[in-house]
């Protein structure tokens, strides 16, 4: 038997035989689109593009507005002003919108890009649903600003040319890793010295170097602008920081202000000068530069100690002179260029940084000793390279074994988030400079990753937090699809977690305690692999992990995770908390179950998505308008008397930038095609309308759903033949009806499936209304039945309550035949889908207020009561607590009132038969149901 291939070989296989992109799945008329992603030959349905979907005024439109509002109106400056930084180039004074994104957030802001890439979807999103230019041009602008930064970092750095204190002066961005580099022989052995800088720091960090001379962290001498109590340092040693002889300031220097610094050594006597005035004076120095000898490293604006921040400010003129200058001297130097004054130019080094372009800057010392301009880490690896931090932290993954976010943050799922969003600018805009840097930075990422061994990506890809890599697989193979690369389809395959992947191939459950978020997008690249690859276990994986979470995982809303974790399987009351269903998860699932649905039409998986876009992803996002914020949660906590929190972090989360995508797309999935074109699947009841040009007709839905119980849809256009295919909500128990033109369509409409209306040629002006009867029911937690969350048809209801403890109610006092709860409660006038219970409001989830809400509750039924009427009876439970009323109700929906009475009658004899009810209690509980009247 031959040995088994190994992955080295499968991929080379793949490299060799990658086939060619397919023809466009762009729905609106057939046409090839270049800024299209080919479908795949797999899909047995197919989605619309966004352009080709408009939605009408209702309660998605109102949500969306706010964000479209916020991105119209958002600085993009303020988002591109890492990579510039990371690149040298002027920031234009922007300011980064901080949290996540920007260099003083968590863990130095080592995720920072992320946002950019999530602002580009949304902005490509907005456009496309649209067409309004304004999205449009800021997508080019920050598309010209990126190819601009991919360009700087694969050269040299170059000088930024500001305004100095006497002329030009060289800027360095915060973020930007650059220094200035000296020639060895700087200091010219001298044993008497004088060192003299202007300077203006842009940022207060302690241990930033004004310069530093050494061979390492034993020998040096240095200039900081701020010690650890925010004073300047100068120190000089030959024995480590031990050894440290130094002069310390008194005072901070002013941010944005330049500030003269100077030095000098003359025998055992130092001093330190800031804008002329000496601060510090130490006579018992014995160390001066002829003790270091020549050293090895001889820097402005970076640190021999390698943790140290590089100096943020501006440089200008540099001077090194061999003896030591005079007070006089010294206070000469503030009103002029050392040139004009008596000192003249430093004799050893003098830098006025005249220069106003290139890398390089001339010495006027006479000596020839050119400087060049340099970055701490290099330079990329590949030309394709684009990220707001250097390559370092990618680099620095291949040796982890374990997560550390503060080192290494995820930097492929950066890598990712920025990609999508350049494929998107691409796809929306037809922006070509887009798709070049998205195909550069995926051979970029090929060149890194090819050439590493199987084992260990395999630990890249398994470590926490660090090795996450998000949607990225998805976002490749799209690029494949359009590129033909071969290396792109060998490159999302790098990516495989063997591990996992075999695990869910064989439906083995092993999520307990995984990162959610991690591991969700992973399985939409896996079926977007399987798709052009063919390779059953991928497709298999996604299915079967898709089991594992929903509804295993999942609460009432459709979301998951619990502190960003999973659990164990089935546990949902003991994993409440004001940390669950991180929203990125909820994003996340709705791909999957959206991507799983092409291959399987399955019901549950758009079940599954009104739930989850309904409720969670519509209530994750405040109905409130903000310039600054998007406004969207990180968590939704389910703990009672909760309070939404949708500005954490600062604002610039993983979920808020989800939150951007999600609110600009609300109308990607209300319809599907088959893919021969055969049969329309309207999945959503929602106000869209959908402009289906390679049938020359348009659908368009009139609803306020889900304040409507039902929607109109209305044929306009031409005519064309195709079967209607409408999803029966797996809650819409009874009274699904369907007509068309006025006349009932025959057939039995089954919960949790589609609804056929067979193939007709439609014409302009045919109507068909769909009416889908609500009524309120309760999802027990898999755990713990009797807590229990509130469901009105497809929407969540929660109370409104600001108590921390869960809240207590009964539900089948006035219960309806059809087993609707409803008429327990009382509805809010004025107010649709708001009830109050018992003194509490409950509303819908979807609105996004500060109320504290309960969107779980403990369901407590003390006794037997039918239509209002109290049988005096305690109702009795099993011994797994399911009560009597629970087994007469669970009979429901009843066709009258004798069924129900039936019910009861047969329910308390086998109750009674084995001893957990009285016989005269029974027949108390009888009659009571016999006397009660009932709602429909």
């Amino acid at each position: 038997m031959a040995p088994p291939l190994s992955r080295r070989t499968l991929l080379q296989t793949a490299v060799l035989a990658a086939a060619a992109p397919g023809i466009s799945y762009g729905m609106s008329g057939g046409r090839a689109v270049a800024a299209t992603v080919p479908a795949p030959s797999a899909w047995a349905v197919r989605p619309f593009e966004l352009k080709d979907v408009t939605l009408g005024q209702g309660l998605f439109a109102t949500k969306r507005q706010l964000m479209l509002d916020h991105g119209r109106g958002y600085d993009v400056d303020r988002l591109l002003q890492v990579f510039r930084a990371n690149a040298g180039l002027s920031t234009k004074g922007a300011v980064a919108p901080g949290g996540w994104e920007g260099l003083d957030g968590e863990a130095n802001g080592n995720l920072r890009g992320h946002y950019t890439g999530h602002f580009l979807t949304m902005l490509s999103q907005a456009y496309a649903s649209t067409k309004d230019v304004a999205f449009k041009d800021k997508i080019g602008y920050m598309v010209g600003a990126l190819s601009q930064v991919r360009t700087a970092l694969r050269g040299d750095p170059r000088m930024l040319a500001v305004t100095g204190k006497f002329g030009t002066a060289q800027e360095n961005p915060r973020g930007s890793y650059q220094y200035v580099d000296l020639p060895a022989t700087v200091l010219g052995g001298a044993s008497a010295i004088t060192l003299s800088a202007w300077v203006k720091p842009t940022h207060n960090a302690n241990w930033t170097r004004i310069f530093d001379f050494g061979n390492n962290t034993t020998k040096y001498m240095y200039l900081a602008a701020r010690n650890a109590s925010g004073f300047p340092r100068f120190a000089v040693t030959t024995n480590g920081p031990g050894g440290e002889q130094g002069l310390d300031g008194t005072a901070a220097l002013p941010l944005n202000q330049w500030s003269h610094l100077a030095v000098t050594i003359s025998g055992s006597t130092g001093t330190l000068y800031v804008n002329g005035a000496a601060v510090a004076q130490n006579t018992s120095m014995s160390l001066n530069p002829a003790a270091l000898g020549t050293l090895a490293n001889n820097w402005l604006g970076r640190s021999n100690f390698q943790t140290d921040p590089v100096f943020a400010g501006a440089f200008d003129e540099f001077n090194v002179w061999s003896r030591a200058l005079t007070a006089a001297e010294i206070t000469a130097l503030q009103s002029g260029r050392a040139s004009a004054t008596s000192a003249g130019r430093g004799n050893l080094a003098s830098y006025d940084f005249f220069e106003t372009s290139g890398g390089t800057f001339a010495d006027a010392s006479g000596r020839g000793l050119t400087a060049t301009l340099r970055r701490t880490w290099g330079g990329p690896s590949h030309a394709g390279f684009l990220a707001a931090y250097p390559e370092t932290q990618f680099i620095e993954l291949e040796s982890m074994n374990s997560g550390d976010y503060t080192r290494v943050w995820a930097p492929y799922y950066t890598a990712h988030k920025i990609l999508r969003g350049l494929l998107d600018a691409y796809l929306h805009t037809d922006d070509a400079r887009a798709l070049d840097l998205a195909t550069g930075m995926c051979d970029w990422m090929y060149s890194r990753l090819s050439k590493l061994p199987d084992a260990t990506l395999q630990r890249m890809w398994g470590i926490f937090s660090s090795g996450e890599f998000g949607g990225l697989v998805e976002a490749i193979v799209d690029l494949y699809a359009i590129s033909g690369k071969a290396e792109h389809l060998a490159l999302a395959k790098l990516f495989d977690l063997d591990k996992l992947i075999d695990a869910c191939a064989a439906n083995t459950d092993t999520l307990d305690g995984l990162h959610a978020n991690q591991h969700i997008p992973i399985f939409t690249g896996l079926v977007r692999l399987y798709d052009v690859t063919g390779e059953a276990r991928y497709l298999t994986a996604a299915k079967n992990f898709w089991g594992m979470v929903v509804p295993q995982r999942m609460y009432g809303i459709g979301g998951t995770s619990t502190a960003e974790f999973w659990k164990a399987r089935g546990v949902i009351s003991g994993t409440i908390s004001d940390t669950n269903a991180e929203t990125c998860c909820a994003y996340n699932l709705l791909k999957l179950s959206r991507t799983l649905f092409f291959h399987e039409q399955d019901a549950k998986y758009m079940d599954y998505y009104e739930r989850t876009l309904l409720n969670q992803v519509l209530g994750s996002k405040q109905d409130k308008a903000d310039a600054e914020k998007p406004l969207v949660t990180y968590f939704i906590g389910l703990k009672p008397g909760h309070v939404r929190d949708y500005t954490p972090k600062q604002g610039t989360t993983c979920c808020e930038g989800t939150g951007m995508e999600s609110a600009t797309k609300y109308q990607d999935s209300v319809y599907f095609t088959k893919a021969d074109g055969s049969a329309l699947y309207v999945n959503l009841y929602s106000p869209a309308t959908l402009n289906w040009s390679a049938k020359g007709v348009t659908v368009t839905q009139t609803t306020d759903y889900p304040r409507e119980q039902g929607s109109t849809i209305t044929v306009g256009g031409g005519s064309a033949a195709f079967e209607l295919r409408l999803r029966v909500p797996s809650w819409a128990t009874g009274g699904f009806q369907v007509t068309v033109n006025g006349s009932a369509v025959s057939g039995t409409p089954a919960a949790g499936s589609y609804f056929t209306i067979p193939s007709r040629t439609w014409r302009s002006g045919d109507v068909v209304k769909v009416t889908i009867p609500f009524r309120l029911r309760v999802e027990k937690a898999l755990d713990e039945p009797s807590l229990q969350t509130l469901f009105y048809g497809p929407v969540n209801l929660v109370g409104r309550n600001s108590s921390t403890s869960y809240l207590s109610f009964g539900l089948y006092r006035n219960a309806g035949l059809s087993g609707d709860l409803l008429p327990s409660l009382t509805p809010v006038s004025g107010k649709p889908l708001h009830y109050t219970l018992d003194g509490t409001e409950f509303a819908p989830f979807h609105e996004g207020s500060e109320d504290p809400t309960h969107a779980y509750v403990r369901r407590s039924e003390p006794k037997v009561v039918f239509g209002g009427t109290d049988s005096g009876v305690a109702n009795p439970a099993k011994s797994d607590g399911t009560t009597l009323l629970d087994e007469i109700w669970a009979g429901a929906p009843f066709s009258s009132k004798s069924a129900l009475v039936t019910r009861v009658q047969s329910t308390v004899e086998s109750w009674v038969t084995v001893g957990l009810l009285a016989q005269a209690d029974g027949q108390k509980v009888v009659t009571t149901a016999q006397n009660a009247s009932y709602a429909g």
